[in-house]
C-alpha cells in the first residue's frame, strides 16, 4: 500500500485497521459502502516468543462505522487465529474494535453519544 493511499485510508478508517488489516474488497451501492478487511499475517507482539502457526480466521464481524458522503458504511472484519505449536492452544490479538453493546466502532458510538 503506497504512503499516499495509507494516509487517505487513515482519514476514513480507524488507524489500527489501516495498519494491521488488508482491504480485500469494497462494494459500493447507492446508499451503502461495504468494506471487507482481513487481519494481516503478522505474529502478535504479545506472542513473539512462542512458535505459532497461522490457524485461519475467527467468524467475520460486521461493524457499522461513520457514514461516508451520505452513505452508510459497514466493515466486514476477519480476525486471525494462531495455534501455539507446543500446547495446541488457539490465540489471537485482543482487538477492541466494537463498542460494548453496539455493532459500531467505538469512535462512531462515542460520536453518536455526544450528539444526545
Amino acid at each position: 500500500m503506497s504512503a499516499e493511499f495509507k494516509s487517505l485510508m487513515k482519514l476514513l478508517l480507524p488507524d489500527f485497521l489501516v495498519n494491521h488489516f488488508d482491504i480485500i474488497k469494497v462494494n459500493e451501492m447507492s446508499s451503502r459502502i461495504d468494506i471487507y478487511l482481513e487481519e494481516q499475517s503478522e505474529i502478535p507482539h504479545e506472542f513473539k516468543n512462542l512458535k505459532l502457526i497461522s490457524h485461519g480466521f475467527h467468524k467475520q464481524s460486521v461493524i457499522k462505522d461513520f457514514p461516508i458522503r451520505g452513505r452508510q458504511v459497514y466493515l466486514y472484519v476477519k480476525r486471525r487465529r494462531w495455534l501455539i505449536k507446543d500446547t495446541k492452544e488457539v490465540v489471537s490479538r485482543d482487538w477492541n474494535i466494537v463498542s460494548k453493546g453496539t455493532r459500531m466502532t467505538a469512535e462512531f458510538a462515542s460520536f453518536l453519544k455526544g450528539i444526545n
